[in-house]
């Protein structure tokens, strides 16, 4: 019984370790504490002025920052609504050797009160507030 237990649990284990995401915010992944070629998550604040629209595709490239880094971050499809430059945006993907974030999906704030935990989070440890002002 504990032999089948344990192959159980084993493989309940190693079933849901491809399905995590961890999440790194901008600091943390300039810093190369992110790994390469697996799924994770960045957040943080979209960079004024650095959202790129291609003319012929989908294809969109924009930075996300904690004010302490900056991600760039590419993305082909359709943006959220309310995604926006200065505004809170956590993106899920994978970094590549260049340290670009190859997004699959891209979560904007829903108003302007809500401030997507992970994001919350990481501005708090840096030394800025949400609109960039030192604290």
């Amino acid at each position: 019984i504990v032999l089948f237990s344990s192959a159980a649990v084993g493989l309940v284990v190693y079933g849901l370790s491809g399905n995590i995401n961890l999440f790194f915010p901008p600091a943390e992944i300039a810093s190369g504490k992110a790994p390469i070629g697996q799924p994770i998550r960045v957040g943080g604040m979209v960079v004024e002025n650095s959202v790129q629209r291609s003319n012929d595709s989908l294809e969109i490239r924009f930075e996300l920052t904690d004010y302490e880094a900056v991600v760039p971050v590419v993305y082909v499809g359709i943006l959220p609504d309310l995604f926006d430059e200065g505004q809170g945006a956590v993106a899920s993907g994978l970094l590549n050797a260049d340290g670009v974030f190859v997004a699959s999906e891209v979560l904007a704030k829903h108003d302007e009160n809500y401030m997507p935990p992970e994001v919350a989070h990481a501005l708090e440890k840096s030394a800025y507030d949400d609109q960039g002002n030192i604290k």
